[in-house]
């Protein structure tokens, strides 16, 4: 905490009146790279993830989706990696992962109901299952697998995700 007041040329009262804790920190930093800005728009509002819903050709859906999964993991991967490490270690930090981890999924879910609204799910498979599916193949886990660990290109990952994701959850 004394590093961010000393880095923001502010006292340390300060950073602990704004953020509590150092998990408040982290809250606001991971809030901050998710959304891509300071508005409080949650995910379900904002445009990038209305154009997913709103796309009508199913296929395009998922690779929208994958576009903009990249590009929050590029933002908040090295936060999202910090945050699941902690959680072990700290309950507020634990209760943060945990919210992430259930907003994730109701944000993969709306996906999913969309694609299912359209008929587009693969016969026999139900929102529930796909939900799961979608979620575990778009897990900020899987992303550092690939990319952090194997060295995968962001854009290689969102190809990989993309044609993963419609072969797994879509109709032929």
């Amino acid at each position: 905490m004394a590093a961010i007041a000393e880095e923001a040329g502010v006292s340390l009262k300060t950073v602990y009146v704004a953020f509590e804790t150092k998990s408040g920190v982290l809250r606001a930093l991971w809030h901050f790279l998710l959304r891509g800005d300071q508005e409080e728009i949650p995910v379900g509002e904002r445009p990038w993830y209305r154009e997913v819903l709103e796309e009508p050709d199913q296929a395009r859906m998922v690779s929208l989706t994958a576009r903009h999964s990249r590009m929050v993991k590029e933002r908040a991967g090295a936060v999202m990696t910090v945050i699941r490490s902690a959680a072990p270690l700290d309950a507020d930090i634990a209760g943060l992962w945990g919210r992430i981890q259930s907003d994730f999924h109701s944000n993969q879910r709306g996906i999913v109901e969309a694609l299912s609204k359209r008929k587009a799910l693969r016969r026999g498979l139900t929102v529930e299952r796909a939900s799961d599916i979608l979620w575990t193949l778009n897990h900020p886990d899987v992303w550092q697998l690939l990319v952090g660990e194997r060295g995968w290109t962001p854009e290689q990952w969102e190809r990989w995700f993309s044609e993963t994701a419609t072969a797994q959850l879509l109709r032929d």
